[in-house]
């Protein structure tokens, strides 16, 4: 029984997203992703008749974005660590908020390290993970080219954006 009204949340959050007035729907999708094109994008394409139809037009919404629109969605997140961080990225922070002084600090190190090379801030999908497991990941990913890297960036910033709409239509 619990599956069941599981789903009857799920399917009343949708709903509401569904219903929300086109700003407002922005609004919400804008806090997913901070590429403005994306998010009016996939609230323009409402109403969606399941959350597996919405992650499909959230996930499509992709592929019609510019290196710009991408560099948009990609500077809207904090670095990895940064305790100051809020909404969505202070949950999916959670493991990093509790590491000692000394690996927060080679993180913030590193982190400047990264932006320096790229040109962008470290995109990793973090929720779930501790914060030596991203900054090995950073560290591995420090031997990047820059096309490479880029590639590696906005394929998280697609990871994270799914994540939160789940997030949105379905806790």
């Amino acid at each position: 029984m619990r599956f069941s009204s599981e789903v009857t949340v799920t399917r009343a959050r949708l709903d509401a997203f569904n219903a929300l007035p086109y700003d407002d729907a922005v609004a919400e999708l804008h806090r997913c992703c901070s590429s403005r094109r994306w998010a009016t994008s996939v609230a323009a394409a409402r109403p969606y008749s399941s959350v597996n139809e919405l992650l499909n037009g959230a996930q499509e919404a992709f592929t019609g974005l510019s290196d710009a629109d991408y560099r948009e969605g990609v500077a809207g997140h904090p670095r990895i660590g940064d305790r100051t961080a809020t909404g969505h990225s202070s949950s999916e922070q959670a493991h990093v908020a509790t590491a000692g002084r000394e690996l927060i600090g080679e993180l913030t190190r590193k982190n400047e390290q990264y932006e320096a090379r790229f040109g962008f801030v470290y995109l990793v999908f973090a929720h779930g993970r501790r914060a030596d497991e991203l900054l090995a990941i950073l560290n591995e990913r420090l031997e990047n080219e820059q096309p490479a890297e880029w590639h590696n960036a906005c394929e998280e910033l697609v990871k994270i954006t799914l994540h939160r709409i789940r997030q949105l239509v379905s806790d």
